[in-house]
């Protein structure tokens, strides 16, 4: 069942226009970060948009992070694609992790697009798991249809991501295929749970405004990078 459907067509008028176009609301600098109600300042948004949410350690940002997020975005007809560029990953080990301004930068660096934001607002929060953020996102941006984005490698752990059942509750999902194993995720543990709630692949328009839990399966983008293969090879590099 589709949930508002009247919602994407609806634009909220120029500000919505404008934003989408990225002609206003220009993103606040480090000397701004937080609203005086201490909220932290988000990237542009308006109701009724529908805004894609890709998170990750961003270490580093390769081509692979841009071709999905422009895949979903193409796809599923999102407004805009949010980085979410997050502190560290729970499940990983974070000691050699570049610091958190210098990933943000090259992430900025690597977008350069027009409908992609890049704002790491989760360290402003204290926040490091995604149930926190789709939650508070959801509270703080009412009527904007959000979709989290995720790689086919991600899917075969999301059952190890904490709350996961109660992401894929809040939000619905995209899953972009990748090179390799991950092609197989939809047969892993969450994959199999939640295989009632895939839609077919030509529904993917209309998943920002299903009724999570909904999410479907992008093909098409078919890149062998990795972040991790690349932050080992920087490892290495700086041991020789």
């Amino acid at each position: 069942m589709v949930a508002g459907a009247a919602g994407g067509n609806t634009r909220g008028g120029g500000l919505v226009s404008n934003i989408m176009s990225g002609e206003s609301l220009p993103l606040r600098r480090e000397a701004n970060r937080l609203g005086r109600r201490g909220h932290p300042v988000l990237p542009a948004h308006a109701p009724g948009m529908r805004i894609g949410l890709f998170g990750g350690t961003f270490d580093p940002p390769h081509a692979a992070h841009r071709a999905a997020c422009l895949l979903a975005m193409r796809r599923i007809g999102l407004d805009r694609v949010w980085w979410l560029v997050t502190p560290g990953n729970p499940l990983k080990d974070t000691s050699g992790l570049a610091p958190l301004r210098e990933r943000v930068a090259a992430a900025r660096k690597l977008a350069q697009h027009a409908r992609i934001d890049v704002t790491d607002f989760e360290a402003d929060l204290g926040i490091t798991y995604t149930f926190a953020t789709v939650n508070y996102l959801i509270r703080r941006c009412p009527g904007v249809h959000f979709v989290w984005i995720m790689g086919a490698d991600n899917l075969r752990s999301f059952h190890r991501w904490q709350r996961w059942r109660d992401i894929a509750r809040l939000v619905p999902i995209a899953v972009v295929d990748r090179l390799g194993p991950s092609l197989y995720s939809v047969a892993s543990t969450a994959g199999q749970a939640l295989a009632w709630a895939r839609l077919p692949e030509s529904a993917a328009r209309t998943l920002p405004q299903r009724v999570p839990p909904a999410w479907i399966y992008l093909h098409g983008l078919k890149s062998p990078l990795s972040s991790t293969a690349l932050r080992a090879a920087r490892t290495l590099r700086r041991h020789k």
